[in-house]
């Protein structure tokens, strides 16, 4: 069965961690503190804390910004659980706009109508491997006196008119192990704000600042990551131009091969570049009786957030509701094509090759 994701690990990870499991230190240190150096350097940012996971980044960095109950936080329900419960984690708000049919990206002319008194944020999310309308958002929140608090966690490397994902306001990444970058487990927060940056570096060490210990000076928690996991980011990191080149190919053949389909393929906004942490498509016909007869075929598809978050029970419980016709749309209908840097051309072919026969059974709902 060709999965649709597979971690791009080999020998130079294993050496890697073996060589931090050999020194003895294997809770956060020098590895740790090597490869937030190198993430900041990359995405042109002042500061980079590694987290013990993405959730845990944007928890972080909405404590760190003070939010709490009454404030209101804008963002996408198209998206993983974790970007709304961040936000239900400070006791704040989620209030949700709709998305980009092309992009599923937050769709900027929405947020304007859903801002308010308690307003303190916008969150858009760069799904799938390419960054939100920046430009447009940043416009707003400064027009509003808000902040920016970009979720990058699938964006890893992705450019926007120039910048990189992650450079824009407070951002945060995931290190998951299907992500373009992996330590397993992980997260990163980049930030250009010096007093965020140290709040987090003692939030995330159980409220002790840097070579302080038992000095407990907030409240935190033990958010850390280890030197086995940054001695694998490392080696990642080494790598990561090269995964996002091959990904890149194989979204390019995708493209060519299946333009004639009648299925949406994914869009590069201009000025955008596209790391394709997915390859969604959305299709005219029954995705799930699609998804099966491929998986029949020995491909299995990836069908991410087909319950969108303003739909999870623990947010209708809360009273939170949201009229997302886009969303509720795009999440019915799109799935994710195997995209990795392992991927065979005989793989991708077999993929190809089964998307078109299950397409041409179902051409329409």
């Amino acid at each position: 069965m060709i999965p649709p994701a597979r971690p791009d690990l080999g020998q130079e990870e294993i050496d890697a961690v073996a060589e931090v499991l050999r020194s003895g230190m294997i809770a956060q240190g020098k590895k740790v503190a090597a490869l937030e150096e190198r993430w900041a350097a990359f995405c042109g940012v002042k500061h980079t804390i590694a987290m013990s996971s993405g959730t845990t980044a944007l928890m972080a960095v909405f404590a760190g910004l003070g939010y709490g109950p009454g404030d209101e936080i804008i963002t996408v329900s198209h998206t993983f659980n974790a970007t709304v419960a961040s936000i239900l984690f400070t006791g704040a708000s989620p209030v949700f706009v709709d998305i980009e049919p092309d992009t599923y990206l937050m769709d900027a002319g929405r947020i304007e109508a859903t801002i308010t008194a308690r307003t303190r944020a916008i969150v858009p999310v760069s799904l799938f491997g390419v960054v939100a309308d920046m430009d447009a958002i940043q416009a707003i929140a400064d027009r509003h006196g808000l902040a920016v608090v970009e979720d990058a966690c699938q964006a890893h490397g992705a450019m926007y008119r120039g910048h990189r994902a992650g450079s824009f306001g407070y951002a945060t990444f995931s290190l998951y192990g299907t992500k373009n970058m992996t330590t397993g487990e992980g997260g990163f927060v980049t930030t250009n704000d010096d007093r965020l940056a140290d709040w987090i570096r003692m939030y995330r060490n159980q409220g002790m600042p840097p070579g302080k210990r038992y000095a407990h000076e907030i409240l935190g928690y033990n958010f850390r990551m280890t030197d086995i996991q940054a001695a694998i980011g490392l080696v990642q990191m080494d790598k990561l131009e090269r995964s996002t080149a091959r990904r890149q190919a194989i979204a390019a053949r995708y493209d060519r091969e299946l333009a004639d389909l009648p299925v949406k393929l994914p869009v590069r906004p201009e000025g955008r570049t596209h790391v394709y942490h997915q390859y969604t498509i959305t299709l005219p016909a029954d995705r799930d009786q699609v998804v099966e007869e491929m998986k029949q075929a020995g491909v299995a598809c990836g069908i991410y957030y087909p319950v969108p978050c303003h739909r999870s029970p623990y947010v209708l419980e809360l009273g939170i509701e949201a009229d997302l016709p886009v969303t509720e749309a795009v999440a019915a209908s799109c799935l994710s094509l195997p995209v990795f840097p392992g991927l065979t051309e005989a793989e991708q072919g077999q993929v190809i090759a089964a998307l078109r026969a299950a397409v041409a059974r179902h051409p329409a709902a």
